[in-house]
């Protein structure tokens, strides 16, 4: 079947499955769980499935939001804790690049003088916070 459009020309109507499609990805969407556009024309690979007791499967169900399923709910956890775990390991990469150009520059902080320096901010932020609340 074909719908007439704007100069003539016909254009295929729309199936059940063209609209459901428009209606879902028009829903909202947590943010973790939005996915580039090049996703739907790359291939996809699995993550192997994860056996655990049901109580954990009872909780995660209970913890989905509206119109999730499990595998998106796993699908973001995954995501995060790899982004996570990358945000750390460069986390320790800067760290590690600093105590080289500490070692090699002999330029130190000493702990005390960054102690004493934080906590001077601390109380300062402190005292403008209660001036603020009277």
């Amino acid at each position: 079947m074909s719908v007439a459009s704007g100069r003539g020309q016909r254009k295929p109507m729309p199936t059940s499955a063209d609209r459901w499609l428009s209606v879902a990805a028009m829903r909202p969407r947590p943010r973790a769980q939005r996915k580039c556009a090049t996703l739907a024309s790359m291939k996809t690979a699995t993550i192997p499935s994860v056996r655990v007791e049901p109580e954990l499967r009872a909780e995660v169900e209970s913890l989905l939001s509206e119109g999730e399923t499990v595998s998106e709910f796993v699908e973001a956890s995954v995501r995060a804790t790899v982004l996570r775990r990358r945000n750390q390991a460069e986390f320790i990469a800067r760290g590690l690049h600093a105590l080289e150009d500490a070692r090699r520059t002999g330029d130190y902080a000493d702990a005390d003088v960054v102690v004493n320096d934080l906590q001077r901010k601390l109380d300062v932020a402190r005292a403008r916070r209660r001036a603020t609340r009277r």
